[in-house]
């Protein structure tokens, strides 16, 4: 299977995160500082310069990409629930505490949040 605008994210990524490293370095920070966020912004350089030459992607490159967003949400909220287990179990009762009692907090605001949510398409049904 070919995953076509492949080569143009991970070029960015690179380019994003080589420059995030070297503002690590001038930061004084041991780290990538902004290399996603350098990379997205270049991404999206790219595709409007192209799209001002009237050479856009194919569609095949903008499928493909489109599936990568698609994985990337996924993928990050897994790698971080992983980091945050570890931190977690490394940093001792409270850290579980405080994790335990966010997640119940969360799991007791769904009710809460669907009121709200039928009580305001309720009110602009109405008008």
């Amino acid at each position: 299977m070919q995953i076509y605008g492949l080569g143009l994210l991970a070029f960015c990524m690179i380019v994003g995160s080589t420059i995030g490293v070297l503002l690590g370095k001038l930061a004084g920070v041991q780290g990538d500082v902004g290399g996603v966020g350098i990379a997205m912004f270049l991404f999206i350089f790219i595709l409007q310069y192209m799209e001002k030459k009237k050479k856009p992607l194919s569609e095949e490159a903008s499928k493909g990409i489109s599936f990568l967003n698609a994985i990337y949400i996924p993928v990050v909220v897994a790698m971080s629930a992983n980091q945050n287990v570890v931190s977690a179990l490394s940093g001792g009762a409270v850290a579980i505490l405080a994790g335990v009692i966010s997640v119940v907090g969360g799991l007791l605001f769904i009710p809460l949040l669907t009121k709200l949510e039928k009580k305001i398409s309720k009110g602009g049904d109405d008008q």
